[in-house]
């Protein structure tokens, strides 16, 4: 068992910067690699979450429409990055949609309808937890929509969105992707986890047993759906860390704000983990 190092009194005492702190770590051979990739994090994320405060203030001063759309498999991280986003943002020109399941009125009305009241307003950005997508692959995977109501719904989606394109909505659309072994490590810590617990779905236990199913359906969404004017960004989000900073990066970079060239941090996403949908068509999960 190797001897565990501490730093000491006359240690923390002596630290009067950062290089005192790595030299001091350094000389006492403890690893604190996962401390500074926590650090840097950290303040990657403030840089970027000062640009989106600048980003919101344009969309409010220009009466700019946003929506932004995280889909994804359960569990690759929709909220967590919907809350890195909206952390330090005005409530009053920025909304989160989380809808429930539809209620039996809405099950027999236009499928878009329940949305179009929640798309954004003049000045504002709209986050979506899932969106009218759930029908192109949530509901059919777990039965929750007939063949036929899938088939109408996918006919009619480019043409629902090339409108809200034209009137002058942008549209973001994230498809945050996760393998099945990291999915089924992040289920087993929300069951765990009382505070995590409620997010754990009778749809999500089936997860794992209907990869394949939702893999299919995926597919058939992103052939149909990825448009030249409202086009997928696939995201690998193994690494949460990774994932929140490159969608925030993704998101800043396809709008021109006030201020824009006045920023401490890279505002282009990485490559290797942001991708466009048609350069990630293999590697998508």
């Amino acid at each position: 068992m190797s001897k565990k190092i501490n730093l000491t009194k006359e240690d923390f005492e002596s630290i009067g910067s950062r290089e005192d702190l790595h030299q001091i770590v350094k000389k006492k051979n403890i690893n604190i690699d996962k401390v500074i990739t926590t650090i840097q994090y950290e303040k990657e994320k403030k840089y970027l979450q000062i640009e989106l405060v600048k980003l919101q203030q344009w969309v409010k001063n220009n009466n700019k429409k946003v929506a932004i759309i995280f889909e994804g498999r359960d569990a690759a991280g929709k909220g967590g990055n919907i809350r890195r986003f909206t952390e330090h943002l005005n409530p009053r020109a920025m909304r989160l949609v989380a809808l429930n399941r539809p209620t039996t009125l809405e099950k027999g009305q236009w499928y878009f309808r329940r949305y179009i009241q929640h798309l954004p307003n003049p000045g504002e950005i709209v986050f979506f937890d899932r969106s009218w997508y759930n029908r192109a692959v949530v509901e059919p995977v777990m039965g929750f929509c007939t063949d036929e109501q899938y088939r109408q719904f996918m006919m009619q989606l480019p043409e629902f969105e090339h409108m809200l394109y034209e009137e002058g909505t942008v549209i973001i659309k994230f498809w945050l992707s996760i393998s099945k072994e990291e999915q089924a490590k992040r289920f087993d810590a929300r069951k765990d986890n009382p505070l995590k617990r409620w997010k754990f779905s009778p749809v999500d236990q089936k997860g794992q047993e209907y990869w394949e199913k939702y893999t299919k359906y995926k597919e058939l969404m992103f052939n149909k759906t990825h448009t030249s004017f409202s086009p997928w960004t696939i995201v690998k989000t193994n690494n949460k860390q990774t994932a929140r900073l490159e969608c925030m990066r993704h998101v800043l970079s396809r709008i021109d704000y006030d201020g824009k060239d006045d920023f401490n941090t890279p505002l282009l996403s990485d490559p290797n983990v942001i991708m466009h949908y048609y350069r990630a068509i293999n590697k998508i999960n």
